[in-house]
């Protein structure tokens, strides 16, 4: 009863994969090639990737395990790290990157949101400055949490924006600053060059910093959201992923993909519109969702 309601308080539950009774009702019918050929094609679709479906394909096919489902379990929850913490600075500077539409701006005011809760002193730098309207929906969220800001006007240089907020957090003595950046298309290389820029002006201030990138990725854009961390990875070196939308995703696998390709730890996951919804990403919690 214990390991029901776990499940069911479970954050990853709304996952609406169903990958685990359709493997289930796969193999109820034997084990011969055209099985194992379907299997390939339900972990495609599931977003795993044609490589890492492939891969768990030959695995099956060689250890012929009693329980598949829990054989995939096992062999994806392998693929992801123990968690670890990252050395905490004064201030904390993090960077937060991503397209537009991923859902980076709201993802950062919640992850702020949640440190402010935790009694942290908490500074955020709207340094997207391309849009208005991003500079106007950080203001917004600033507010409405009760955190400091700082902000620029509209077209101005981003790293002068990111320099200031590090310039005053250090005279507030912030423990952590959040840096929104404009929504940057990994095939606009002069953005992408920009965002460079800031890190090299941050460091002026900070040696060290960021001390945290973090990617905001949408998990119902599929295997795309490896394209674009592979580009955003190249600029500016990721630490942590965020994954947002894994509600709104029947397939979910994008998140197991992500890890064999580019071994980036997936940090939190978005699993909803509330700021509740931001949960710290659990593997054992996801690959269980994932064969639900």
């Amino acid at each position: 009863m214990l390991n029901f309601f776990k499940k069911v308080l479970s954050p990853f539950a709304r996952l609406k994969s169903t990958l685990g009774r359709a493997v289930t009702a796969l193999f109820s019918k034997g084990k011969d090639d055209a099985a194992y050929d379907d299997l390939e094609r339900l972990l495609y679709e599931a977003d795993l990737g044609a490589e890492l479906a492939a891969q768990l394909v030959a695995d099956l096919r060689k250890k012929d395990p009693e329980d598949p489902v829990s054989f995939l379990k096992a062999r994806l929850l392998a693929l992801f790290p123990p968690p670890s913490q990252h050395p905490v600075h004064s201030p904390h500077i993090v960077l937060v990157v991503g397209v537009n539409g991923s859902g980076k701006t709201t993802t950062l005011a919640k992850l702020a949101s949640k440190y402010h809760a935790e009694g942290k002193k908490v500074l955020l730098a709207a340094a997207d400055t391309f849009r208005a309207a991003a500079i106007e929906q950080l203001e917004t969220w600033a507010l409405k949490i009760g955190v400091d800001l700082i902000k620029g006007q509209p077209k101005s240089d981003p790293s002068a924006v990111a320099y200031d907020a590090i310039s005053a957090a250090l005279a507030r003595k912030a423990d952590i600053v959040f840096i929104d950046t404009a929504g940057r298309l990994q095939t606009k290389t002069d953005l992408m060059h920009e965002l460079s820029k800031i890190r090299r002006v941050i460091q002026k201030l900070a040696p060290s910093a960021p001390h945290e990138t973090l990617l905001v990725l949408d998990a119902t854009i599929g295997q795309n959201a490896i394209d674009q961390a592979k580009v955003f990875h190249q600029f500016t070196p990721i630490t942590g992923i965020v994954l947002t939308k894994l509600d709104g995703s029947a397939k979910g696998g994008i998140a197991a993909a992500l890890q064999q390709q580019l071994k980036i730890p997936i940090l939190w996951a978005g699993l909803g519109e509330s700021e509740a919804d931001l949960v710290p990403f659990n593997a054992q919690d996801y690959v269980n969702a994932l064969f639900q």
